[in-house]
């Protein structure tokens, strides 16, 4: 724990959320939008998980990992979205310390594994269509399960690490977050103490922590993008293509609005722009992967429908 002086300090035992406005009108407004995009989210992903668990065309490891990212997204967006709906129209915006120390811990655990979990679809793609014969050799099922479960344990133990540091800093003073959740860069800025090293090595990680998982993605593509262009025929490249396309779409709606609030220089905190820019990778990331890949996805579609009772299906 850090060292501060004693005297005359109120340790901080709850902090406040000040979210997006204290206009009621403007709350009420605001929990109508987020209560739906919400919904949308876990009932868009929910349907995937469902899909790919009925229909047993979908028992690949192209669609186990698309269910394993449809769950992540329902625990990721649920750490935030449901206080913040509460929050809108409760009185009391307070969160106590524990409970912000957890919502920050299962917030950066989802998301870097997530985080993770984009360069392992991105090397399923690479081995789809680099290596097609040998695809089912390659991308076995325990290979699969081992991904998946390597992917969950560095997420939670790089997410530990980084909440340990910082709620284990003194928080003796100011207890209003400027924020609608408990992210970390803005309830470090709340710490009695000057955090200035503590914000370069966080930076140095965060970095880190980002340009290894992009760099990963690129190189599988660069060498999907030479494959692709040996393919003679359009409509097969076209098609080939497309199966990539969705992965890069929502790719760049996470690691673009996290890259730019994780990776920038402190100087340039923001709390306003922040707390909009960190809606694109929480919740609007997470409303987007279901509607891409059922828009995109002639199987989930072929699945839905049959689901619905469509004995003939022609996607």
């Amino acid at each position: 724990m850090w060292m501060v002086p004693e005297q005359n300090q109120t340790w901080v035992s709850e902090f406040m959320l000040l979210g997006f406005s204290s206009d009621p009108t403007t709350n009420s407004i605001l929990f109508i939008v987020f209560l739906f995009i919400y919904l949308s989210s876990v009932m868009g992903n929910g349907l995937i998980i469902l899909l790919i668990s009925m229909d047993t065309y979908l028992h690949t490891p192209m669609y186990f990992f698309l269910c394993i990212l449809a769950l992540l997204n329902m625990g990721y967006v649920t750490t935030t979205m449901p206080q913040m709906l509460v929050h809108l129209l409760a009185h009391s915006k307070t969160i106590s310390f524990a409970c912000c120390w957890l919502q920050m811990y299962a917030f950066s655990a989802l998301g870097i594994t997530e985080g993770i979990f984009f360069v392992v679809m991105a090397y399923d793609r690479y081995v789809a269509i680099c290596h097609p014969l040998h695809y089912t050799v390659i991308l076995n099922w325990r290979l699969c399960i081992y991904l998946a479960a390597g992917s969950c344990v560095c997420g939670f133990l790089s997410a530990f690490l980084h909440t340990f540091f910082i709620m284990s800093l003194p928080y003796c003073g100011p207890n209003k977050v400027n924020h609608y959740f408990c992210e970390g860069p803005t309830v470090r800025s709340l710490a009695c103490m000057d955090t200035h090293n503590i914000e370069m090595v966080s930076q140095i990680l965060n970095v880190f922590m980002d340009l290894i998982p992009i760099s990963l993605i690129v190189a599988s593509y660069v060498h999907i993008a030479k494959a692709i262009l040996k393919i003679k025929s359009t409509k097969a490249r076209c098609k080939t293509f497309s199966t990539c396309a969705s992965h890069l779409t929502v790719v760049s709606f996470f690691y673009g609005p996290s890259s730019y609030i994780y990776m920038r220089p402190s100087s340039s905190y923001s709390p306003e722009l922040d707390k909009q820019v960190s809606l694109f990778y929480n919740a609007f990331t997470a409303l987007l992967n279901p509607v891409v890949y059922s828009l995109r996805n002639k199987d989930i579609k072929r699945a839905f429908l049959k689901v619905i009772g469509h004995s003939k299906v022609d996607c």
